[in-house]
């Protein structure tokens, strides 16, 4: 049974459609790679599926628990959240405090743990991505790839059973990219599932096990990464790695 079923999903911003019946399947240890240009629903599709936009319609099943997403209860809403965690794109650390309180908050606010045990969890998931010396810094001294890190570190200290990736390199500049894709590739190899809309080709190509190509609201085209990237079956996504492959 997949770890993550989402079932025609739409969503409207005014008169615009934005997901026009999105559906995909997560399997459990999956490193799934949400491709497409600007506007085509990527993003929007991420938050409806962890509930930071409401769909206007659709289910989701996560491990064999059905909710649609239109109707979720708040509690409903808490419960799932809980198995999950979401990286922004940008980083979305609380500036006012130092690194390891921005791991450490969610665990003692959120899930009510003692600050000591907090505290030795976080440290353990700085260490895993290489931020474990500057817990006492706070945001503003640390580089956008630290900052993103950080988020990272706060991502796992929670235990998710999946995590959500927007874009956790588009705001960086190209010299700090590769320490956080590096992180992330650590993870898939733990066998972490994750499902990351991402404009990096390589770490598509070479991490994720499977790609989904969106454009205008609809998935264009879902297959495992290597068939993607060698044998696309639809034209539109020829075109598009083509563009891509000629930057």
């Amino acid at each position: 049974m997949p770890m993550l079923e989402v079932q025609n999903v739409h969503k409207s911003f005014g008169e615009r459609e934005v997901l026009k019946g999105v559906g995909l399947t997560v399997e459990k240890g999956a490193v799934v790679a949400i491709l497409g240009p600007s506007g085509s629903g990527k993003t929007t599709l991420l938050r409806c599926i962890n509930f930071l936009e409401k769909a206007d319609s659709g289910s989701l099943v996560f491990d064999g628990e059905k909710v649609d997403l239109a109707h979720v209860s708040h509690a409903d809403v808490a419960r799932l959240r809980r198995k999950t965690a979401f990286v922004f794109q940008s980083y979305n650390l609380f500036r006012n405090k130092t690194v390891l309180q921005n791991v450490t908050e969610g665990l003692i606010v959120a899930r009510k743990m003692h600050k000591a045990q907090a505290e030795e969890i976080a440290v353990q998931m700085l260490e895993k991505v290489g931020m474990a010396d500057r817990c006492g810094q706070y945001p503003h001294q640390l580089s956008g790839g630290q900052q993103q890190r950080v988020a990272i570190a706060r991502a796992l200290a929670t235990s998710p059973e999946i995590i959500y990736f927007d874009e956790p390199t588009s705001a960086l500049d190209p010299e700090l990219t590769g320490e956080v894709l590096d992180v992330m590739r650590q993870l898939a190899a733990e066998g972490m599932t994750m499902l990351v809309v991402t404009h990096e080709m390589g770490f598509a190509r070479d991490v994720s096990s499977h790609v989904i190509f969106m454009e205008d609201g609809h998935i264009i085209e879902s297959a495992s990464s290597a068939e993607f990237f060698a044998n696309p079956r639809q034209e539109r996504t020829r075109v598009f790695l083509s563009r891509i492959a000629n930057r």
